[in-house]
């Protein structure tokens, strides 16, 4: 392919695949091939990958995207990988993968935190910005320490996912300060370990990465690395950073007030700020342009639940999609259209995996509240789509309760679920808000710019985001939906306030 323009590599491990994308310099997409990767359940509450499985899954997909672009291996200019924050690789003296990695959606360490914020909440969110709950790195360390003491005692190395698979590209071993704050160790003011947050844990601080930026050629692509990826021995690699940290810079979301709406395996409602907001109940992290932060509110189960409801329930329509050469979830699409706003009264809370904002409750569990006997699959599938909905409006309530600076100016909608029209649609209705769609808008798009902002294909984190990002449609509100959904919201928070003592009773029962 004869071009003046660099290519860059982005890549991304997302929870059910991992995506190598390659992207002109001009933003557009090339090529992309990704690989369906195993989580493994092994106890209620559990949820595990293996990260050998993400370095075989990136050799694949980095020499299948290559070959669809037609390129020869010297053209990739760039690597630069994402994935979700939070998740522990843990290495021995000789490298060696001591345990199969904690994932964000884990569960185990409530008992952890719990103990945690009993004894060092206020420190914790004093220092880290973030109150101690399981999805963070911390506890899940506690976790090993309290469960797997030989584990703990072997670490020699603690890194996040995206940093173990840039480590089998470069051999090097760092972190940017995003997925650093992620982990619950970093003294958010300083960009540095916190000795006092680790010593809670007992970890070393010797055993956490040197900190950079997420945009620092960090290495380059090793002779073995290039034999098994395709990618050409020298290639630099960028630092990288978090996947949604990721995917806000990559739909252009870099000016305070610029709002993020993503349906993907969770949800978030995010929003970019001139600078941090502490507070029990949401997430903060810093922005890849420097100066700029973004403030998270999420809901555990989003895409997820709508897989969950696909795979349990819709097995036929599977089938048929597949006869048909279409995709299942375009099916369901057809499906709930057939249901009116409100799905004649049937409510669904997503808790599948507890809930984090505005909750923070990992008890929680899922319903379908309002059932009767003139209900079929379009009401349940739309109920879904409208639950997600109003958990996402609980999110956004919970950042514009902080503060005028963290209410939405502007909203680009993300992640897989972004796809359905009905669905963007039913967001726009429930929340009231316009959202906007760009052209491209997964994690590993947004890694491919910040890997050419890192070599200087980019002069600037914003030259990047002007040049390649591209806002292809948009949802109004209609009004009359808007005034119906306000009406079912309260009734929504109404049932998820009954039901807590009972999802409570059942996660007790359940473990008697």
């Amino acid at each position: 392919m004869a071009s003046n323009q660099a290519f860059l590599l982005g890549v991304d491990i997302g929870s059910g695949s991992l995506k190598s994308t390659i992207v002109r310099q001009d933003g557009t997409v090339i090529s992309s091939a990704s690989k369906d990767l195993t989580t493994d359940y092994p106890f209620v509450g559990w949820s595990e990958q293996n990260p050998a499985d993400w370095y075989q899954a990136l050799c694949e997909t980095a020499r299948a995207a290559q070959h669809e672009a037609a390129l020869e291996n010297d053209r990739v200019a760039s690597v630069c990988i994402t994935a979700a924050a939070h998740t522990p690789v843990l290495l021995g003296s000789d490298d060696e993968i001591l345990r199969p990695a904690i994932l964000w959606t884990d569960q185990r360490s409530t008992k952890e935190v719990a103990w945690l914020n009993e004894n060092y909440g206020e420190r914790i969110l004093k220092i880290g910005y973030h109150k101690a709950n399981p999805t963070w790195t911390l506890p899940q360390l506690l976790w090993v320490r309290n469960n797997e003491p030989e584990v703990f005692e072997k670490i020699h190395k603690v890194m996040v996912a995206k940093d173990y698979l840039r480590f089998k590209l470069t051999g090097t071993w760092e972190t940017d300060w995003i997925d650093a704050l992620g982990t619950l160790m970093l003294n958010a003011e300083k960009k540095q370990w916190s000795e006092e947050l680790c010593g809670y844990i007992g970890l070393p601080t010797s055993t956490l990465p040197r900190i950079v930026a997420p945009t620092e050629v960090v290495g380059s692509v090793t002779s073995k690395a290039a034999a098994d990826t395709g990618i050409l021995q020298g290639t630099p690699v960028v630092a990288g950073t978090s996947d949604t940290a990721a995917e806000d810079y990559g739909v252009g979301a870099v000016n305070p007030g610029q709002g993020i709406i993503k349906l993907a395996t969770a949800g978030n409602a995010n929003v970019m700020t001139a600078k941090p907001h502490p507070n029990a109940l949401l997430l903060n992290y810093y922005h890849v342009v420097p100066g700029l932060w973004y403030t998270v509110s999420a809901t555990n189960s989003c895409a997820s639940a709508h897989r969950w409801l696909r795979d349990q329930f819709f097995s036929a329509e599977i089938e048929q999609s597949k006869g048909q050469g279409q995709d299942a979830f375009e099916a369901m699409d057809r499906i709930a259209a057939k249901a009116g706003v409100g799905s004649d009264g049937l409510l669904f809370h997503p808790y599948l995996l507890g809930e984090r904002t505005p909750y923070w409750d990992p008890f929680l569990r899922a319903d379908f509240v309002g059932i009767t006997m003139r209900h079929g699959k379009q009401h349940f599938v739309r109920a879904l789509y409208e639950g997600i909905a109003f958990s996402l409006l609980d999110c956004i309530k919970s950042l514009s309760s902080i503060g005028a600076e963290l209410q939405m100016a502007e909203v680009r909608i993300i992640g897989g679920g972004s796809k359905s029209k009905l669905w963007r649609q039913i967001v726009s209705d429930i929340t009231g808000l316009e959202v906007f769609k760009t052209a491209e808008d997964d994690a590993s798009y947004g890694a491919a710019l910040i890997g050419g902002v890192g070599i200087g294909v980019y002069q600037s984190e914003k030259e990047a985001v002007d040049k390649c990002v591209r806002i292809v449609s948009s949802n109004h509100p209609d009004p009359g939906n808007h005034e119906k959904y306000q009406k079912l919201f309260e009734i929504y928070k109404k049932a998820q306030a009954n039901l807590v003592e009972i999802n409570h009773a059942l996660h007790r029962f359940s473990e008697d």
